[in-house]
């Protein structure tokens, strides 16, 4: 219910924006507005503010909306309204018309980001836990536990790091972009900074999955490496293993964090059956060795170690909040890198280099809304902004059923001095429907594939 409830109202929030951005500039404009719906088929609630020429609806299917205005195109206007038609408007009035939606939903994304960064959120600490065998990171000398202070591409200037948050968005970037990451540690117990690249340029990152984390070899934060949460019956709780162990060694392998402990685990299992191993814990203060005997799990085709326990503390937490002016930039600056970064993976996509896995529908966009909204409004509120810059670069693609294709018409009428015929506007809104219900088709397989494969 709470996954329905939180879709409805982000949907029908970005929508109302959406469509409110056209309005109020059609109406700055000059151009009459018949009517503002959000959603379509049947109308469920209508009302028409007195002295206004528009009538407010509210539909039964929320998945859209739309502002008709007065337009000689699609019916006859009266001759002392000529002027408020939309068709009659200046070529620079019909552009800002048509941009104010998506620039809407940019905006209203930028604001949330502030909104947050203004409140004020406990991300975890930017310190490293220890990397993947094979990782970019291991290769670059990293060994976990190290502090990240300073990050940045290989060559701008770098810039403090606040939280594992903002280092994990650093790094997405980069793989995505094609570009290496520089990035300044400290070590515990030291004071003095050392520096690594991680060399992200070359390595391949066709989709934004966790596998891309795995490749780098920065999947969480730092943990210390902890028991807790024993279920009843698994292998954790038959080895006799408590809530609030630490695990200091595992076979002759040192454990220094969450992260690392979880590796062994998976890698538990040789030709298919667990191999035992001892642990040396420390429980309270009193140091003991318990015989573990992790349990098989399948993985697709790949047999994995697990134990039946969470695995790893909570990380260290900092508290990152910025001051009006620094939040809000701060929320500017990140829907500007999310909208650039979402065109860069569509024209990847386009040419092949990204795949078509990363698109995403309805069904995906309704579970992380769910997921979300559970988290709490900080995270819901993130999740608006994503969806919202999403909806604001989507409209703005040049296709003709779109706001995009209908700057393109915009272009051409503007370098050409006419207006594009009819009949290539007619060819090219059919071109325009059946290519959006191309991408609509592949991102509703991919949720299928995702939440149900």
């Amino acid at each position: 219910m709470l996954t329905l409830a939180s879709f409805v109202l982000a949907l029908g929030l970005l929508i109302a924006i959406h469509e409110y951005g056209h309005y109020r500039v059609a109406v700055a404009c000059g151009v009459k507005v018949l009517r503002f719906s959000i959603g379509f088929g049947k109308t469920l609630y209508r009302w028409q503010p007195k002295g206004s020429s528009t009538e407010f609806a509210l539909c039964a299917f929320p998945v859209g909306g739309y502002v008709k205005m007065l337009d000689e195109r699609e019916s006859p206007v009266p001759e002392g309204e000529r002027h408020l038609a939309f068709n009659n408007q200046p070529l620079r009035s019909r552009v800002l018309i048509v941009a104010a939606g998506p620039v809407a939903n940019l905006l209203l994304a930028a604001l949330l980001y502030a909104a947050v960064n203004w409140s004020g959120v406990e991300y975890p600490a930017a310190i490293l836990a220890s990397p993947e065998a094979g990782s970019v990171a291991q290769q670059a000398g990293v060994v976990g536990g190290e502090r990240v202070q300073r990050a940045g591409f290989a060559d701008e200037e770098l810039q403090s790091v606040a939280s594992f948050e903002d280092l994990r968005w650093l790094l997405t970037r980069g793989a995505l972009e094609g570009q290496d990451v520089r990035l300044e540690l400290t070590t515990p117990g030291r004071t003095d900074t050392s520096e690594v690249l991680l060399k992200l340029a070359g390595m391949d990152a066709s989709e934004a999955n966790a596998d891309l984390f795995h490749k780098i070899g920065v999947v969480g934060p730092h943990t210390r490496p902890v028991i807790g949460e024993v279920m009843a019956g698994s292998a954790a709780d038959k080895a006799g293993l408590r809530d609030g162990d630490l695990v200091r060694q595992v076979g002759s392998r040192p454990v220094l964090d969450g992260q690392q402990l979880r590796q062994l685990i998976r890698a538990s299992v040789v030709n298919g059956k667990a191999v035992p191993a001892a642990w040396k814990i420390d429980r309270a203060g009193t140091e003991l060795e318990i015989i573990v005997t992790p349990e098989v799990r399948q993985e697709g085709e790949l047999a994995v170690g697990r134990i039946g326990a969470y695995v790893g503390a909570i990380p260290e937490l900092v508290t990152v909040r910025y001051g009006a002016i620094d939040g809000l930039w701060r929320g500017v600056t990140r829907t500007w890198d999310v909208s650039l970064l979402t065109l860069k993976m569509m024209g990847k996509m386009l040419i092949g280099e990204a795949s078509v896995k990363n698109l995403s529908g309805p069904l995906t966009i309704a579970d992380f809304a769910g997921k979300s909204a559970a988290m709490g409004l900080t995270q819901y509120l993130l999740f608006l902004a994503l969806i919202s810059v999403s909806l604001g670069v989507l409209n703005l693609l040049p296709l003709p059923v779109l706001d995009g294709g209908h700057l393109m018409y915009y272009l051409w009428e503007g370098v050409t001095g006419k207006p594009v015929s009819d009949a290539w506007m007619e060819t090219l809104q059919r071109g325009g429907v059946a290519i959006l219900f191309l991408l609509m088709s592949i991102a509703l397989f991919n949720d299928i594939t995702r939440l149900f494969g």
